[in-house]
Parts: C-alpha cells; structure tokens; sequence
C-alpha cells in the first residue's frame, strides 16, 4: 500500500517526538487502535472526510472517541485535524506504526487466501515458505475469493503465488502459445 508524504512526515515527526519523551510503547499501542476504529467505523470516516463540517466539530468528536488516549496520542490526532488533514489520520497511525515496528526489527507478512484458514494452516504455509528469518512478525491476513483457491504470500518484497486464478491463467497462456 502506498502511504502518502503528508502520512510519512507527520509519522516521523510522531516517531521523534515520542523517542525523545520515552512513551513510543504507549502511543504505538494508540495508534493500533486508532487504525483499527478507523478500519471499523465507516461512519467516523465519513464523518471526519465531510469538508462542510467544521473542524472544532470534529476535534471535539475525536477528543470524545479518544478520550483514554495519552495527551500525546490526543495532540496529534487534534493537529491532524486542525491541519485539514483529517483523511490521512488513519495513514498517519498506520505509518507510525510501520516505523515503529521497523525499529524492533518486525517483519510485515502479508496472506490472501481464498477462504479463513486455521491457524495452524496459517502456520505450515509460512514455516514452508524460507522467506521469513525473524521470529517476530506481524502478519496481515487477507480474504480475497476471486483468487480461487490458494494463496499469495508477501514478505517484504518478496512474493510466493500459489493461487489457482494465477495457476490458471498460466494455463490459459500456454495454450494461447500453442
């Protein structure tokens, strides 16, 4: 996914100011659950991408969502807001937690299967793979019935398609050659 410069900037300003306080632990554990209410509430994201609402309107509808949030967490996204960049705000938590994540070495695993699998599934197919050399991962578990069956493993840059969409239409390459 591609993060915007304004998402990058204002996550790095976030990185440095909170390593030099010393709370990185405590607004990275924030700014997880900023991404995952924004992922959960389409409502909140039509709410704050409204141009015609005021942005004290929506500053105080974010200091209301987050009222548990340390005042670090609650400054940022209030400066967000009030910058007119309210629609980055997921993108901002979500790249300062790349960044972050980047620090303690966690590599980022991404899985599209057809279907949910188990997790032992989950397990054998990324114990298979040799792509990943870290015990600490975040992975990324994706539910796309269009690739059939299968799966599609991303690591980094590195990619393994196992999925029967591609299978196929490599099939259907090779006829069309013959």
């Amino acid at each position: 996914m591609l993060t915007s410069k304004v998402a990058k900037r204002y996550a790095q300003g976030l990185l440095d100011f909170t390593q030099e306080s010393g709370n990185t632990e405590s607004v990275f554990a924030e700014m997880k659950d900023v991404v995952k209410i924004m992922s959960e509430s389409k409502e909140l994201n039509q709410f704050l991408n409204t141009p015609f609402i005021d942005a004290r309107k929506k500053d105080a509808v974010a200091l209301e969502i987050f009222k548990n949030f340390s005042s670090v967490s609650q400054n940022i996204i209030r400066l967000v807001i009030r910058q007119g960049r309210e629609s980055q705000l997921k993108n901002i938590a979500q790249e300062f937690i790349n960044k972050v994540e980047d620090i303690k070495g966690t590599q980022r695993i991404s899985l599209v299967t057809a279907t949910k699998l188990s997790e032992q599934n989950i397990q054998k197919i990324i114990a298979d793979s040799n792509m990943i050399n870290v015990s600490n991962y975040d992975l990324e578990t994706i539910i796309k019935p269009e690739i059939l069956g299968g799966y599609i493993l991303r690591v980094g840059d590195q990619q393994i398609d196992a999925s029967v969409k591609t299978k196929l239409n490599n099939i259907k390459k090779e006829f069309q050659l013959n």
